[in-house]
């Protein structure tokens, strides 16, 4: 019974550890706005994959992430800029979408929803350098333990927290679909602007702070 409280604690510090940076809430608004025209069903299949692929690329991350940085000579400061750009260039589009706006489903570019569950949805905005970072100091701990059986235990452990992360994102995301009938077509335009301003911001600030971690 001890053993199986520790487990539990060792899987809540995990959870604790990655929800917070992770931030779904913050997730949310955007969420809104980039599936503003998408059906229930199609909301409901972008929450579930978004969420499917940041539990497996903090997963991946755990188990290679050391290894992938290492062998492709990525620094996290390069991560975080990357992530910076790739952030502030969604921004841009929701800001300044052309000819073709993205609510509307007729003058839609990107017909299909389902292509924004990983980007920019699972990787940067849950699966971010925040939260990749999380990830690599769990996984440089879990290799300083002694015996095969307890390393294998401790990733176990991390990943079990990393899943139900994963389920908290999920279930934050899938709720603000009620949100989005609360707003109806002229909140959410005027939610996709803000959204789009705000993204531009945390692009900027993510490419400033990986400017300075040299």
């Amino acid at each position: 019974m001890p053993l199986a409280w520790d487990i539990v604690g060792y899987i809540s510090l995990v959870v604790l550890g990655i929800v917070p940076i992770v931030n779904p809430f913050s997730t949310a608004p955007t969420f809104i706005a980039m599936t503003s025209d998408a059906t229930k069903s199609e909301r409901r299949q972008v929450a579930t994959l978004a969420c499917v692929y940041m539990a497996l690329l903090l997963i991946v991350f755990l188990l290679l992430g050391t290894l992938i940085l290492q062998f492709f000579g990525i620094t996290l400061k390069s991560l975080r800029f990357a992530g910076g750009l790739i952030i502030a260039y969604m921004g841009f589009r929701m800001l300044f979408p052309g000819d073709h706006p993205r609510t509307g489903r007729d003058n839609q570019p990107d017909t299909n929803p389902l292509s924004l569950a990983f980007m920019p949805l699972a990787m940067p905005m849950l699966a971010g350098p925040g939260s990749i970072s999380v990830v690599l100091a769990m996984a440089t701990q879990v290799s300083q333990v002694e015996g095969t059986v307890e390393k294998v235990g401790g990733y176990l452990v991390v990943s079990a927290g990393i899943v139900i992360s994963a389920v908290i994102c999920w279930a934050v995301l899938w709720g603000s679909g009620a949100v989005v009938r609360f707003l109806g077509k002229n909140g959410i335009e005027a939610m996709t602007k803000l959204m789009g301003f705000l993204l531009v911001c945390i692009g900027v600030e993510f490419v400033l702070s990986g400017w300075a971690m040299s």
